[in-house]
């Protein structure tokens, strides 16, 4: 029987990677050298140009803790990931003041919200979680002189004054993460002991890894708008969202009830920032955008990493629509 071909197209939100551990010695003993992980840091400085690197639980709790090492006034944007918007949250409620930073209708970040706000820190990265609408950190630079601190796990921008790393979205696991910055007195250096190497060791690999296909997504687009018509709508502008990215929505269906069913066709979509499968909550970030819920179910994220011919284009698409129309006329039924 001939072996099904596995269609990827959600790996900037779950890229699970073949993860084991080698006789490399990543553990810590402050008796011995520690070789390779002194070797690891110098490609982290090579690759990203920060020559200082900690980790840091990957939560609202490890983001919390950033925030009580910076020592002045913090701006988040809405359009982070979830753990650090909580994080955000959380901070208020201990008495801290946070700036909000909004997204608009299509999507982009308010940036005039950020003119004449007196911040020393902007959690800003440069494109939008879930639906990766790119953000122009050349013009942020121009409204405020804040230090910009940055999710760089789809996309860096080298304004960025510190960038970390979301290991789940990355190896598939949930590793700590791992935030690379130049100037030490922006956080607290860990003791070699308090860092998770073999995070740091993983979430390179998986950078290292990482190649995107700049020729998939018009190639898409074209013939998805052909194959759907009508039913096919955008929350945000094609080309306004990263080159490998596309983010649609299909009118009269939850997204999610279509991305179970094309998992077993091993075709793989997702519509949520934080799974794999689209089976969790609505996407956050629609309803930041002033979108209802249940609109926000519509939401679908694709990703291109593969190289795939014409033919395969066409037979993904085929089992899309195929899959749309019987969970359509399945919905009338009930």
């Amino acid at each position: 029987m001939e072996k099904r071909r596995v269609f990827k197209l959600n790996t900037l939100q779950y890229n699970p990677q073949d993860i084991q551990i080698s006789l490399e010695n990543y553990s810590l003993d402050s008796l011995l050298t520690n070789n390779n992980f002194d070797e690891l840091c110098v490609k982290y400085k090579e690759k990203f140009n920060f020559s200082k690197l900690k980790t840091f639980a990957f939560s609202k709790e490890g983001f919390l803790g950033l925030f009580l090492e910076l020592k002045g006034k913090i701006a988040i944007s809405l359009g982070e990931c979830e753990a650090l918007v909580n994080a955000g949250k959380l901070y208020e409620s201990l008495g801290f003041d946070i700036v909000w930073i909004s997204l608009k209708k299509d999507g982009k970040v308010n940036l005039v919200e950020l003119e004449n706000q007196d911040i020393n820190y902007l959690f800003l990265s440069s494109y939008v979680m879930d639906t990766f609408v790119k953000i122009s950190l050349s013009e942020v630079k121009k409204l405020t002189n804040a230090k910009i601190i940055s999710n760089a796990s789809a996309h860096k921008d080298e304004l960025s004054d510190a960038i970390y790393f979301d290991n789940y979205k990355l190896t598939g696991y949930n590793l700590s993460g791992v935030i690379l910055f130049e100037d030490e007195k922006l956080f607290e250096l860990l003791h070699i002991g308090f860092i998770d190497t073999l995070a740091s060791k993983y979430c390179f690999e998986a950078l290292e890894n990482q190649n995107f296909d700049l020729q998939m997504k018009e190639k898409f687009l074209k013939k998805l708008k052909e194959k759907f018509q009508d039913n096919i709508y955008f929350f945000v502008e094609p080309n306004d969202t990263l080159d490998y990215s596309l983010h649609i929505a299909l009118k009269g269906i939850k997204a999610r009830e279509l991305i179970r069913t094309l998992a077993l066709n091993k075709i793989f979509l997702t519509n949520g920032e934080g799974c794999s499968l689209g089976l969790s909550k609505p996407s956050r970030i629609i309803q930041a955008m002033g979108y209802d819920e249940l609109t926000s179910r519509n939401s679908i994220s694709l990703t291109f990493t593969q190289k795939l011919e014409d033919e395969e284009i066409q037979k993904i698409i085929n089992t899309i629509a195929k899959k749309y129309i019987q969970i359509k006329v399945l919905n009338q039924g009930n």
